[in-house]
């Protein structure tokens, strides 16, 4: 929903609420920025929480995310999940920063965010914060010092890792991605797109070869062994069953990313069709 009108977005999530869903998560990488999208998700809405997958720390200072936060979280109360991220070497560079040390980073980062000052009124309940936290170092801290992950472009298999790493009681929200085509031979062409960009960036990769994958999956766009373990296709209870993996191996939600052929239109039927499958 990241490239919709926003008032294609604000019908969007509103029909999201109203299926049941509990909760929205927003990127913003090469979209609208993380706290204003949030901010019109949540005026949108009256009950489902919004969450940034992820807001980029290079993008503002440790003051500027804490206290956006903090404002988010205070006008909408226990709606509100500020999810933070390193991002990528690329994108990092292409905005004039310098990307280097990505855990030493997030760990300062934190530090920071922990003594910004705000005279504001405070949010009641605190924003809880998330990190974006693909390898065992990056989940620890998280598990250490926030609420909890949401790791991006994962087999359930890192799911099963991220949650002994994690600990019982740290939220886990892995994000999986969904075409709706009954088979693969229809599924890879609205898929590979998804898995060419996400195999082409190192942490990505780096964190699929830690798991296991071999250099032949990972070739772009991704065998079909690989393709099959990172995109949940099939028919609509197939597709449901694939996301409820995720829960089974140790998330407690999952964040879905229904790929379409063009990004000019909201998924909401696709979604529809999850809602009872998931939901009940």
């Amino acid at each position: 929903m990241a490239f919709l009108r926003t008032d294609d977005l604000r019908r969007a999530v509103a029909e999201a609420e109203e299926m049941g869903f509990g909760a929205i998560w927003v990127g913003e990488a090469l979209a609208r920025e993380a706290f204003a999208a949030s901010a019109i998700i949540l005026a949108a809405t009256s009950r489902i929480k919004v969450a940034t997958g992820i807001a980029n720390i290079w993008a503002r200072d440790p003051t500027a995310m804490m206290n956006g936060g903090r404002a988010l979280a205070e006008a909408w109360p226990n709606r509100f999940v500020l999810g933070i991220g390193v991002s990528h070497a690329g994108l990092v560079n292409d905005r004039g920063h310098q990307y280097e040390r990505p855990l030493t980073a997030m760990r300062a980062y934190l530090d920071q965010m922990e003594k910004a000052p705000y005279r504001a009124p405070e949010p009641d309940p605190p924003v809880p914060i998330v990190l974006g936290a693909l390898g065992p170092k990056m989940l620890q801290l998280a598990g250490e010092r926030t609420a909890g992950a949401h790791p991006y472009f994962v087999p359930v298999k890192h799911t099963l890792a991220a949650r002994r790493i994690l600990g019982p009681d740290r939220l886990l929200a892995p994000e999986q991605a969904v075409v709706f085509a009954k088979t693969r031979e229809a599924a890879r062409p609205t898929g590979d797109i998804y898995m060419r960009t996400y195999l082409r960036l190192p942490n990505y990769r780096n964190n699929l070869v830690a798991l296991g994958w071999s250099d032949d999956d990972l070739t772009p766009p991704g065998s079909d062994r690989l393709f099959d373990a990172i995109v949940a296709w099939g028919d609509d209870e197939e597709i449901a069953r694939k996301l409820r993996r995720h829960l089974e191996a140790g998330a407690n939600q999952v964040a879905v990313s229904v790929l379409t052929p063009t990004t000019d239109r909201a998924p909401t039927a696709e979604l529809r069709r999850l809602a009872p499958l998931l939901l009940s």
